[in-house]
Formats: structure tokens, C-alpha cells, sequence
């Protein structure tokens, strides 16, 4: 899974019009839960749309090495058979994450509450990624954790059984921190809670209700309060994933920012706390409709039909940042071909993800001509008002698939190409992007 293969360079080729359409990958955080919950339940889960990047793909290996069965049929259902909470065996070896943050944070939590022990390994770019903020409370149930300096991978989780219920309020807002809570919680005695001064990602409560644990989400004065109430007995599921809003946001920028654009999404699941961007581009002026919107396994989706609009620049609420995290480095693009100036703001998260993608992305759009101020939580980005930007310069991503996707989408309407050092890591997470990206712009593949 780790990213030791010789760089993939690409050079991005200058687009007309994209017109087409298109389906994305699953959801990432969704198809991650759909595997753990699913080995956690006793009998056959069946997972349909699963997104099978490298990221997911280490989910699967690290529950198979806990013991849990888990099989691709043909028809490209994955068919789970589950050993119950409180039956995760202990793997017979470190169990290598790639560059998957999700999958070590969220399997941490697991680990807490069953008596085995675990070390989680990752390639450069995950090992230098700090997990103490899930660490903290992992250690508060009773787990104990030895780490590398900087509360790095490698990292050793021995866990607690039983371990103890614990009363936790989200210092910085994480749908990671959260989840992995809810996981430990599983298999601990009593009642777990996470209150939530502000709102996260939510589809751990509804796949964890949806699987039977006695789950409650309550506003209080201090947030949204989640009640988990543990020893649980999960029931498989018939999960189908929803279409990743988090890859959708690539082609929501792309075809608003390639004059003549027309293209369509398929299938994109657009809960409420993940919709944040599209928010974003309707304040600034895109073109996005919703078609046959539709409720699946419990999950808003649509279809997003996209045109070609002038955008104009904003300042971005800093209330939307929780909602759209993931997807700040395809705004920030948006933004450099917006008329004005876009401040974006709320983000501090942005410097731990697979890189500081703050100032990953304010290098590699000043290096291709747009004019950038860095703060500590964002950018300020002055747009183009609709031009090409000049292009021309290499973009360095840090091993960061997100990087890669969104200078792609910059390279598409600039004048002189724009080469990205290595797209290998776009694998995590949307293996076909650059095969979709050919069939949009009528290029051969």
C-alpha cells in the first residue's frame, strides 16, 4: 500500500469543453465503515459500490487480519462474514495502513476495546501525520499506546477488555476522533459519549444505527451530544455506497471553470455534513442542479448536472469547513479562476492530512501565476475572472492524491501545461480519474 514505486509524472493537457457523463468512485468514508461494521456483525454482509482505492483496500486487509472473511464476488459485490463485537482476533502482524488516515484512526478505536494487540504502519506520508488527538481519549478507556516521537506511526495499540466508558468532548471537530470513539465504544460496558461542539461528517451514527447498536444523537448546550450504549450485537447489512461527494468536487470545479462545459455526476451522495462545497460554488455563482434526487441505504443522493458558469469570489462561512475539509483544495482552485478575491478561512485541519495542504496549495498555484496570501487556517486566493491562468510550472504533491486531482483541474484551463511531479497516489482514492478525465475532454486514454 505504501507509495514506494518510482513518481508517475503527468502533464496536464489543456481542455476545451469536458462534456459527458460520469460515476465516481463510492464513498470513501462510507465503504471504510461498510467493511469494519460489517466484521463486526455476526453472519453476511453484502456491500455494493464499494470504492476499491488502496485506502479501502488496507481496510479490508487489516479486518481480514483480524479475522473476518471478506470476499469480491464477480459482480463486484463485496460479501462479508463478520465475528461479532468483542471478536476481532489478534492479527499475526503489523498491519499496514498506506496512506489511509481513516482507516489507522478509525481501526485504532477498534483495537482499544478488544484484547489484542495491534501495530499500525504507514508510508512516509501517513507516518508523519500525528495522532495524538486519537490517542488521547483511546488511552482515557484504558488502552495503551506506545507510539514513535511525535505520536507517530508506527504506532502500538494493546487493547483494554474491558475497557471503560468514557464521557469525551471533540477539542477540534473530527469525524475520525469521533468515530473511533464510537468504535472503542462498541465493546465497552456502558454508555460512550462524544459531544460535538461542531458538527461533523455523521455517517458513523447512521451506519451504526442502521446495523443495530443502540445509538442516540441529542443538541445540548454544548453541541450535539452521541450517546453509544456498548456491548453490542450488530446485524449484517445490504449496504449500497454512495458515489463520493469528496471525488464529484473535481468535476463540480473542472466543468465550472472549462468554458462550454456540460457534464453530469451520477450518483453523488450529498448528506448534510459532507454538501459544504457545493454550498460554496452556488455562493458563487455556479451552475449545479440536483436530478432525481433519491434517498439510498439511509443517504441523500442525486445526480449533479454542471455547466460552464462565471464565478465570482466570496468569503467562504466558516461554518461550511466541517462539511467540506476534504474538498478545500478543489475550492481554492475554483477560486483562481473566479472573479476577485475568495477567502477561505476555518480550515487549520487542512495542516494534517496527507500533506499541509494549506501550504502545498498556495506553492503550487503561485508557481502557475495566481496570487495567493497564506493564513494559518487558509487562503486568500485572487481569481482570474474566467481566464486561463499562466501555468507553466511543475506542482509538487507531497504524496497527496488531493493535490494531484486539484492542479489536474487547474492544468485544464491554463496557457502553458502544468506537470505534476506524481499522480501514483490518486490510487488511494479515485483509481479511474485520469481515464474519466480522457473521456470528458475527448482525449484518448
Amino acid at each position: 500500500m505504501a507509495h514506494t514505486s518510482s513518481p508517475t509524472p503527468f502533464t496536464v493537457p489543456a481542455a476545451t469543453t469536458l462534456s459527458g457523463r460520469i460515476r465516481v468512485p463510492g464513498d470513501k468514508s462510507i465503504s471504510h465503515r461498510s467493511l469494519m461494521l460489517s466484521a463486526l456483525a455476526v453472519g453476511e454482509s453484502r456491500v455494493e459500490g464499494l470504492l476499491e482505492g488502496e485506502d479501502v483496500l488496507a481496510t479490508a486487509a487489516a479486518m481480514r487480519a483480524m479475522g473476518a472473511a471478506i470476499e469480491r464476488g464477480s459482480d463486484g459485490v463485496w460479501r462479508i462474514h463478520g465475528v461479532g463485537v468483542g471478536g476481532l482476533l489478534q492479527p499475526r502482524q503489523g498491519l499496514e495502513m498506506g496512506n489511509s488516515g481513516t482507516s489507522t484512526r478509525l481501526l485504532m478505536g477498534l483495537v482499544a476495546s478488544h484484547p489484542i494487540t495491534a501495530t499500525f504502519t504507514g508510508d512516509a506520508s501517513l507516518s508523519s501525520r500525528p495522532m495524538a488527538r486519537v490517542t488521547v481519549p483511546l488511552a482515557q478507556m484504558g488502552a495503551s499506546i506506545e507510539a514513535s516521537p511525535g505520536t507517530r506511526l508506527p504506532l502500538t495499540v494493546r487493547g483494554a477488555c474491558p475497557a471503560v466508558p468514557i464521557e469525551y468532548e471533540l477539542p477540534v471537530a473530527s469525524a475520525q476522533v469521533k468515530s473511533a470513539i464510537l468504535l472503542a465504544g462498541l465493546n465497552t460496558p456502558g454508555i460512550t459519549r462524544v459531544i460535538e461542539p461542531v458538527p461533523t461528517r455523521d455517517h458513523s451514527e447512521r451506519m451504526l444505527a442502521g446495523f443495530g447498536a443502540q445509538i442516540t444523537v441529542e443538541r445540548g448546550p454544548r453541541g450535539r451530544i452521541i450517546s453509544l450504549t456498548g456491548e453490542a450485537e450488530l446485524k449484517p447489512q445490504s449496504i449500497v455506497v454512495p458515489g463520493d461527494p469528496s471525488s464529484a468536487a473535481f468535476w463540480m470545479v473542472a466543468a465550472s471553470i472549462v468554458p462550454g462545459s456540460d457534464v453530469v455526476i451520477e450518483n453523488v451522495g450529498l448528506n448534510p455534513t459532507r454538501a459544504g462545497l457545493l454550498t460554496a460554488l452556488r455562493m458563487m455563482g455556479a451552475d449545479i442542479t440536483e436530478v432525481d434526487p433519491r434517498i439510498v441505504g439511509g443517504e441523500p443522493v442525486a445526480d449533479l448536472h454542471v455547466r460552464h458558469a462565471a464565478l465570482t469570489g466570496i468569503v467562504v462561512p466558516h461554518d461550511l469547513a466541517p462539511s467540506m475539509i476534504d474538498e478545500y483544495p478543489a475550492l481554492f482552485v475554483a477560486a483562481a479562476f473566479a472573479a476577485g478575491e475568495t477567502v477561505a478561512r476555518g480550515a487549520e485541519e487542512l495542516r494534517v492530512k496527507e500533506s499541509d495542504r494549506i501550504a502545498a496549495m498556495r506553492a503550487a498555484l503561485e508557481a502557475n501565476g495566481v496570487r495567493t496570501q497564506e493564513h494559518e487556517d487558509g487562503l486568500t486566493v485572487h481569481g482570474s475572472g474566467g481566464e486561463r491562468i499562466a501555468g507553466g510550472a511543475t506542482v509538487f504533491t507531497k504524496l497527496d492524491h488531493r493535490i494531484a486531482m486539484s492542479m489536474t483541474v487547474a492544468g485544464l484551463h491554463a496557457r502553458n501545461a502544468i506537470a505534476i511531479d506524481d499522480i501514483a497516489p490518486v490510487a488511494t482514492s479515485y483509481p479511474a480519474f485520469y481515464e474519466q478525465l480522457a473521456s470528458l475532454s475527448g482525449a484518448a486514454a
